[in-house]
């Protein structure tokens, strides 16, 4: 059985749990790949208490398992986007095969990563850096391949997740919740990239350029956070027939991609909209095979490995039986990526959700409804409280039909400048999926 070479890069969260996952099911492993998986070099600037290496060489320089000849598949798990880029870099100019979990370094450069990994005869996989331990990745490039993807929705963030559920669940405050994951390690000291949307953007690009083989642009992407979401608008949502789910969404049509990121109101019995808690799922829409659901862990040490680990393994089958790896990257070769046009956001069609509030007073209603109407909005349903003792406004919640962003924009500044407006309206898109 011939012995395929692994180089670690980074022994951290991801980094101990694939240790572990290839040294625990070694045994297993090797039966199934037809190799033997051999860790020979770790490239860490600390040790790892919690993930003894034993006699595996470690360099403090993890450049030198770049260097290093004996080393067929460096898996790259330092996180950011410099140094990794750099380190990934060396690696496929020294002949390297790279697995690697991180999803900022493919979203952002994997373009011209993978153009230099086809050049060097290479290839890079990359299953970790969408939705954890879910082979996304792979069930868009493989198991979907006869079909063209029309759409795409996920739930790709887990701590936004986690966040929504327990305002639904518990009738939470945002910041409240947002403390409570930062102290069960669901979200950073510094969540911003989490419940601001860029970690689920650096997702969505990705599997948008694989579903319609175009290149990945991430600059592209509309992200808008959930920081602004109150029980209010969950419970309201609830009243109505929905959820809301932070999603990633993106769309394939005759005017080109739609490429977005915001918190979104589902219908109730969707399959998305009960994904709770810290999980993760994907909705794709296939030509031929209609709706399949992604469902699983996307976060956490050992889920994350799984993907990983399977990744070397895809490589470590073919380099056990002398042939070259296939070309990983977005599921085709560079020059064959289509370059399509992104449908910016004014133009972006869907339903809105809309909660306002009015002062109670004949009249104010109607010249809502006469503002929507001139911008051809129309009203599907209209939720009105009565006002408490003593106050004068009421919340009211709007559902329209379908409009046109800059269209609805247009008309909310025009409501929002009524004198009895008295604060901002809250806008939230609306998605029936379809499936």
């Amino acid at each position: 059985m011939k012995s395929v070479k692994i180089g670690i890069c980074g022994l951290g969260t991801v980094g101990s749990g694939t240790f572990k996952v290839l040294t625990d099911n070694a045994e297993l492993l090797a039966a199934r790949s037809q190799a033997e998986l051999c860790i020979t070099h770790i490239g860490a600037r600390r040790d790892n208490p919690d993930c003894p290496v034993g006699d595996v060489a470690v360099s403090r320089d993890i450049f030198e398992v770049a260097r290093d000849p004996e080393v067929e598949i460096l898996v790259e798990l330092i996180g950011g986007t410099s140094v990794a880029k750099e380190l990934v870099e060396e690696a496929i100019r020294a002949g390297k095969h790279v697995v690697t979990a991180n999803k900022a370094l493919i979203a952002e450069f994997g373009n011209e990563l993978f153009t230099l990994a086809e050049e060097h005869n290479v290839v890079i996989r990359y299953e970790a850096a969408v939705a954890g331990g879910i082979p996304i990745i792979k069930a868009l490039r493989e198991g979907l391949a006869g079909n063209r993807i029309q759409w795409l929705a996920g739930i790709i963030n887990g701590t936004g997740n986690f966040i929504l559920s327990e305002m639904r669940d518990k009738g939470r405050d945002f910041a409240d919740v947002l403390a409570e994951a930062q102290a069960l390690g669901y979200a950073e000291a510094d969540p911003a990239f989490d419940i601001e949307g860029t970690d689920a953007a650096h997702k969505l690009v990705i599997l948008a350029a694989i579903a319609f083989g175009m290149p990945l642009q991430f600059s592209e992407v509309f992200a808008e956070g959930i920081t602004r979401l109150t029980p209010q608008d969950v419970a309201y949502a609830e009243e109505l027939g929905y959820r809301i789910k932070h999603l990633g969404v993106a769309k394939h049509s005759a005017k080109g991609v739609e490429l977005r990121v915001h918190p979104t109101l589902i219908p109730e019995q969707q399959l998305l909209a009960n994904v709770n808690g810290v999980k993760n799922a994907v909705l794709v829409e296939g030509s031929a095979v209609g709706p399949t659901l992604y469902y699983g862990a996307g976060a956490g040490a050992e889920p994350t490995a799984s993907a990983v680990v399977a990744d070397i393994m895809d490589l470590a089958r073919d380099l056990a039986v002398g042939q070259q790896p296939q070309i990983a990257g977005l599921g085709v070769r560079c020059t064959e990526l289509q370059a399509l046009p992104i449908v910016p956001m004014a133009e972006v069609e869907t339903p809105w959700y809309l909660r306002l509030e009015a002062e109670d007073k004949p009249g104010v209603m109607s010249q809502v409804t006469r503002l929507l109407s001139a911008e051809g909005i129309s009203i599907e349903a209209l939720i009105q409280k009565a006002p408490h003792a003593g106050e004068t406004k009421v919340p009211v919640v709007v559902l329209t039909n379908t409009a046109a962003q800059g269209r609805l924009d247009k008309a909310v500044s025009a409501i929002e400048a009524l004198d009895s407006i008295s604060t901002d309206i809250m806008c939230i898109r609306v998605e029936t999926l379809n499936a």
